[in-house]
């Protein structure tokens, strides 16, 4: 793979198979983002969740239906989080040199960087979609301290896996 890749990072899909808000304004910043990389790769994430199909799935589609060419979409339809995710890409894109863009909401851009660097890629944040927080400020801070602790939690864990060979 020569040109650089845009790793989106999956949300819910509703009961009905439509994308969530989050899971659609994650694509378009992607598709955003994109137009500004030649060549770029697009790498959806994320499995079967509450609702079928896959995360993945469903932002493929919404891919196409924004001119994405089939050639440029490589699903990644195995991740069941974050974690499995990023090693799942890390597999995909081994000896990526060109850079590695993360798509995905603004409070979990940090933690998605720092886990796609720890794996080995080059990564760089592909710009947030607006207007993504939470509207009710307990959910805001719902989201802020999941990711607090999920952070460091993550990064150990992909650490320990890295110790041992198993990335």
């Amino acid at each position: 793979m020569a040109g650089p890749a845009i790793v989106i990072f999956g949300a819910a899909v509703r009961p009905d198979g439509t994308p969530s808000r989050a899971l659609r304004q994650r694509v378009e910043a992607a598709v955003a983002c994109g137009r500004r990389l030649p060549d770029a790769l697009y790498v959806p994430t994320g499995g079967v969740g509450r609702h079928g199909p896959a995360e993945a799935e469903v932002m493929a589609r919404l891919l196409r239906a924004a001119g994405i060419a089939e050639t440029a979409i490589l699903c990644e339809p195995t991740g069941t989080d974050t974690l499995s995710s990023v090693r799942a890409v890390a597999r995909l894109l081994r000896g990526q040199r060109a850079p590695v863009y993360a798509a995905t909401s603004a409070y979990h851009l940090p933690r998605c960087l720092l886990l796609l660097r720890m794996a080995g890629l080059p990564a760089r944040a592909c710009p947030a979609p607006p207007n993504t927080a939470a509207r009710r400020w307990k959910t805001r801070w719902f989201w802020r301290l999941r990711e607090g602790a999920a952070l460091p939690f993550d990064a150990g864990l992909l650490l320990i896996l890295r110790l041992r060979g198993r990335l």
